[in-house]
Formats: C-alpha cells, structure tokens, sequence
C-alpha cells in the first residue's frame, strides 16, 4: 500500500505528462522530463514546507528542470527545435489531426517563459498565485506573461493577411 505522500505524487503524473508534452513537443523528452522531475521531488521530498498543493511544488521543479534544459540546449544551438519549425503553417482543412499539430507548433514558437504560464493557466488549471509560485516570479510577471502569450497565439492564428492602405484601410478601422 502506498503512503499518502506517495499517492499524491502518483496523481499528478498524468497532469506532468501533459504539461511536459506541451512545453518539449517530443515523447520521449517529455518523458525523460517528468521522470527527472520525479526524482528530484522524490530525493528532496523532505524540503516540501506543505505550504501549498504538492501539484504546484511538482510543476516548480518542471519548470526548473525544463528551464536548465533549455539553457544547455542554448549552448549547442545545432540542437534547436525551433530551426526544422516551417515558416508558415499548413491549414488543412476537416482534420483535427493537423490542426493540432500546428497548434502545437504555434506553442512552441512561444517563448518558454510565456508558453508554461499559457500552459499551467489555460490547460493544468492552476491559479495565477499557483503559477507564480510554481515558476518563482511575482504574480503580475505570470499575468504579464499570459497577455502577451495569448495576444502572440491569437496574432498567429490570424495568419497572414492582406495588407491595406488608403481609404479602404481608414474606413476597416472606424468600423463599430
């Protein structure tokens, strides 16, 4: 039988798996990023204050171990995912499949520092105040952080568009 320490970790990893798919985009990294992070809140269990849901203490040490990740890739930049990300999406039509794909890759033309607030707010379901926590930053760094996230995802799912100029744009504009 498991303790209840153990069994409130167990029920966070299928939330860490998500959350971990979304931020690396690749099985197996995700995979490889949820097994560190368990192992670090297992090794240091001891340090958890119990100030808090041990889901946003897990998603802390996620972010601490995606965000070293992240800065050692940045030393081996032949590494990159976002070089083989296409310049422009392909909206195909009726498939879900695709559409979720270039979803994604939306998400990872995100900064990291905006696309785990998008993340931990709009699909972990975790409060501001849970997500500043979680990540280290003050409460109005995670909501600064979510604006310019969504305003960056809405701004690509636009796409491009024809340019306007003239009257033609004057008159776009004072629509009401």
């Amino acid at each position: 039988m498991r303790s209840p320490d153990e069994a409130e970790i167990v029920a966070c990893i299928p939330s860490l798996r998500r959350y971990a798919r979304a931020l690396v985009s690749d099985r197996d990294r995700a995979d490889d990023l949820v097994q560190d992070t368990l192992e670090r809140a297992w090794s240091r269990w001891a340090m958890w204050q119990r100030r808090g849901e041990v889901r946003a203490w897990l998603f802390g040490i996620m972010h601490n171990q995606f965000i070293d990740r992240l800065r050692a890739q940045r030393s081996r930049p032949e590494d990159s995912a976002g070089d083989a990300l296409p310049e422009q999406l392909q909206r195909p039509l009726q498939n879900d499949a695709l559409e979720l794909r270039d979803l994604d890759r939306m998400l990872q033309r995100l900064p990291p520092e905006q696309r785990e607030v998008l993340l931990l707010v709009a699909v972990e379901e975790l409060s501001y105040q849970e997500v500043a926590g979680a990540i280290g930053v003050p409460l109005g760094t995670v909501m600064s952080r979510l604006s310019r996230a969504r305003a960056r995802l809405q701004e690509e799912l636009r796409g491009p568009g024809p340019v306007r100029t003239g009257a033609a744009a004057d008159r776009l504009r004072r629509v009401k």
